[in-house]
Order: C-alpha cells, then structure tokens, then sequence
C-alpha cells in the first residue's frame, strides 16, 4: 500500500496548504479519498496518474472536501473517459454533482456512467469488496453533519509458490492455482506432499483508516482496532480544545490517544487549521502520547508495510 497526500489543510488555502485529498495505492489500483478544491491540480502537480481512478470515497459535503469533484468529472469528459465511475458518499452527493453539472451544462452520462453509492454514516459497515481488498465506512461525529471515515483492509493472498518445487515434482500449470490456495500435492502414485512444503505463506493484510473530519471518539478506536496506518485529523493544538470541541475537531493530542487505544502501527496527523504556520507543535504534542506519528506533507507518498 502507498498513500500519497495532495492536501492536508482545513477551511482555507492558508500557510500554502491545499484542501483534504489523498490518493491510496493497493497494487496497481488507485483510490481518490475525498476531493477538495484543487484535487485535479494537485494531481497533475504529483504526476497521480488519475485516470486510472474507478472509486472515490467522500467522507461528507463540506466544501473543503468535495468543491474539487465536479472540476475533475468535466475534466474526464473532456479527455473522454468511457470507464465507469463508483462515488460512495454520505447521502447529497447525486444530487451535489448533478445540480452542477446540468447548470453547466455538462452531460457526463453521453461520455461514461457515474455510479452513487449512498453510504449510511451512522453504520460501521462494508461498503466496498473485490478480489483485493474490504472498504467499511467509519461513522464520525462532525457538528451534526453526516460524515464517515473509511477503513481499507487488503484480503489474505494467495501462497507463494517455491519455484524449486515446482520443478522437482514436475508441477503441471493447471494445479498451481490450487496449490496457492492451500492444497496439498497428489503425486500419480498416490503420495501426498503437504502444501507447507510446497508454499510459503503471504504476508500479513495490511489496512488504511481514514478519519476526518471528527471529534475524538473510542468507538472510531475500536472500529480501526490494530490498524496499520491510521490518518486522524488533528486542526488544533491543545492549547485550543474549546474551539475544537465546538467545531467537532481534534487536536493532536486527541488524535494521538485515539491512536493509542487503537494500537495502530502509525499514525499520520492532518487537516491542519491555517493558523498554524508549520506542523512541529501538532508533532511534538502527539509523540508525547504516541511516538511513531507523523505529520502529512503535501506531494509526499507513504509506505504503508507490516510490522517490521
């Protein structure tokens, strides 16, 4: 998995920040979560190459998290896109983007179908499910507005194969798909060789939890329970808890606990309120509750592997 940020500030494009965005990475399959103003640019800006996009998840319709969609849907129309498109939001979104659109007079169903998925924010519930990968979406609480979070978690692979195996038991094509997924070895003359002998095991799930906007909750904790990566808002710094509480934000700190009672591997701190002119408060606060944090930084792509 690589997460890479195209925007990590709250509000306003202040302190040269740009609007929440992100672009998840799980093999060769690309994940748009959320798509503030700017999106599009900042994709071009990091070279995402963005048509290869065939989800998006938005977390709620506050501007600062989804004014960037329509710019980008006309664009695809534009370049002629035919594949089609899955939106999973909370409820508004058809009705968002088919306003804007049909009052500019752009008719994205001629050149590809855009699909809406309305996702029930108040449910922690499977949204999404291929062959790669769960998505769940993660109920948040956000001055009374509908608004989730989402949960990415990789499915078990199949076995590795041990190539040396395959050759000293003349292994036929046609039997290894089996043998990845856990069958043992039936030689002509009856003899069975375990599939342990055959295989090594996959490595471990990974998983992704985006949380933002939110106030600090346990129940998200739990929800993200033992999370690889998990990206949690943190706008303010403590010394402004009463400003966040009535905004239904988080401060670094807050964010930082909820890590903890997670027991997340990492933790990536955003949605930084403009009046901040770097991040270094944000990170010093939160280490001193959950030390492997990090703050996100525009244009940079992060590795999301197991435990050691």
């Amino acid at each position: 998995m690589q997460l890479t940020i195209l925007g990590n500030g709250s509000g306003g494009p202040f302190q040269g920040r740009h609007y929440t965005a992100q672009v998840l990475q799980v093999e060769n399959r690309l994940f748009l979560i959320d798509c503030g103003e700017g999106t599009q640019m900042q994709m071009y800006r990091f070279q995402v190459r963005y048509d290869r996009l065939e989800q998006i998840f938005v977390s709620h319709l506050h501007g600062d998290h989804v004014f960037g969609l329509v710019g980008l849907l006309t664009s695809w129309c534009l370049k002629k896109r035919t594949n089609p498109l899955h939106i999973y939001s909370p409820p508004g979104m058809e009705e968002l983007v088919e306003t804007n659109l049909r009052l500019c007079g752009v008719r994205v169903p001629v050149t590809y179908p855009i699909h809406f998925h309305v996702v029930e924010a108040t449910a922690f519930d499977r949204v999404f499910d291929d062959t790669l990968l769960e998505v769940f979406s993660v109920p948040l609480s956000h001055r009374g507005v509908a608004c989730c979070g989402w949960l990415f978690r990789e499915k078990i692979r199949p076995r590795n194969l041990r190539p040396e195996k395959i050759t000293e038991y003349d292994i036929p094509y046609s039997l290894l798909p089996g043998i990845k997924a856990g069958q043992d070895l039936v030689l002509p003359g009856g003899q069975i060789v375990p599939n342990d002998e055959l295989t090594l095991p996959p490595r471990a799930p990974l998983s992704y939890a985006f949380c933002s906007d939110t106030a600090p909750s346990d129940q998200v904790a739990e929800w993200v329970k033992g999370v690889d990566f998990l990206y949690h808002e943190a706008t303010f710094l403590s010394e402004h808890t009463a400003e966040a509480d009535l905004s239904g934000h988080s401060t670094a700190a807050q964010a930082a606990e909820i890590a903890r009672k997670a027991g997340a591997k990492r933790l990536l701190l955003g949605h930084f309120s403009g009046r901040y002119a770097d991040t270094a408060a944000h990170l010093a606060e939160a280490r001193a509750i959950f030390p492997n944090t990090e703050a996100a930084e525009e244009g940079k792509t992060y590795e999301i592997a197991a435990a050691g």
